[in-house]
């Protein structure tokens, strides 16, 4: 147990070394919580959809970076099409809510509350839209703006009543809120375009089959299956987050080997002459290494018992500060972290190692 004498000897900076891991792998564990709550909240939307086709304007591959126009007229052609079941237009727009603290963007989704089909995923609280007037928020936008069932916003010059809140619709950056297809048509202040149809089959085993038969009945239009669609705004959501996500992941492995190959140098110079006795008295080069090796996993370890200490109530504190910050670790996240910090551990001795080489069993007749 020489190893955890030598990190106790100096309790102080013990303590602010397990304290600096600790919170570069709450970072971490922040960011692969971040990951999985935008992904949710990006693409749970089209997930939870119980349809088989979704019809997009040509060129357009995504509801989350493109723009889609099609023509409202298409409609009456889909449903002539035998083995649909039901056609349901959507209509997706940046739209602006009033509040008294000032107006908020949010992605209004128009849809026909007689279908339900393109309305919110999930209820947290309330009920989903059933006639004009009437919009369902994002939980997390509700409670930024200290909003609940029952309240009134202004959309343009509409007054309309929030009746529900919705989970799985927040994308961090905006978050989705609910409105009837009427609705959004006054906002918009015409009615012959919608972003995309989403189409029931009566049976799934069509799915090919129809899909050729609408791109040969509708020009311009591009026609996906749920999975594909599915993959197309995963890309998209992945595309756009993902590269920040991992740039600031690898700057905190960085910091966090730069802080353990620092501690542990620093604990082999100070501990020089007693380096240079174990050689003397003929210590196997393994010994020193696994020393080595022993101090940064206690240093790392220690860290990261803390991180996942305190990581759930930082996580609340962060979500009630900032409640459209959407973060969900997971066993599988912790588990990830531990391996990275295993690794980094391994990397941070190989500067003391080094130095540890250069100390020689001479040194003591100086």
């Amino acid at each position: 147990m020489y190893f955890l004498k030598t990190l106790l000897y100096q309790p102080f900076r013990y303590v602010l070394t397990s304290t600096g891991i600790a919170l570069c792998m709450l970072l971490i564990l922040f960011l692969m919580g971040i990951y999985r709550g935008v992904s949710e909240g990006s693409v749970e939307y089209i997930r939870s959809s119980d349809v088989d086709l979704w019809v997009l304007q040509q060129h357009a591959n995504n509801i989350l970076r493109s723009t889609s126009l099609v023509n409202a007229s298409h409609q009456s052609k889909l449903e002539n099409i035998q083995e649909i079941k039901s056609v349901s237009p959507v209509v997706f727009v940046l739209g602006s809510i009033r509040l008294p603290e000032g107006d908020q963007t949010v992605y209004l989704t128009g849809y026909d509350p007689a279908t339900r089909q393109g309305g919110p995923p999930d209820i947290s609280k309330g009920r989903t839209v059933a006639s004009d007037r009437e919009i369902v928020l994002d939980r997390s936008f509700a409670d930024k703006n200290d909003l609940s069932v029952g309240d009134t916003l202004v959309l343009k010059k509409d007054t309309l009543t929030v009746v529900g809140l919705s989970n799985k619709t927040n994308m961090i950056v905006i978050q989705y809120a609910f409105v009837s297809l009427a609705q959004i048509y006054r906002y918009l202040g015409f009615r012959s375009v919608v972003s995309c149809y989403m189409i029931k089959l009566s049976s799934e085993s069509y799915s090919a089959q129809v899909k050729e038969k609408i791109e040969q009945t509708i020009p311009d239009i591009a026609v996906f299956n749920k999975e594909t669609f599915l993959k197309n705004n995963t890309k998209e959501m992945e595309s756009g987050l993902l590269p920040l996500l991992f740039l600031v992941a690898v700057i905190g492995a960085i910091v966090l080997t730069a802080i353990l190959s620092l501690i542990l140098s620093i604990n082999v110079l100070e501990r020089r002459r007693d380096y240079a006795v174990m050689k003397a008295l003929g210590a196997l080069p393994g010994f020193v290494i696994r020393l080595v090796l022993s101090q940064s996993i206690t240093l790392a370890g220690t860290g990261l018992i803390l991180a996942i200490i305190i990581v759930k109530p930082i996580t609340k504190l962060i979500e009630n500060i900032a409640p459209e910050v959407l973060i969900r670790t997971s066993p599988i996240h912790i588990a990830a972290a531990a391996f990275g910090i295993l690794m980094i551990s391994l990397v941070s001795t190989l500067l003391p190692l080094q130095k540890l080489r250069k100390i020689y069993p001479l040194e003591l007749f100086q």
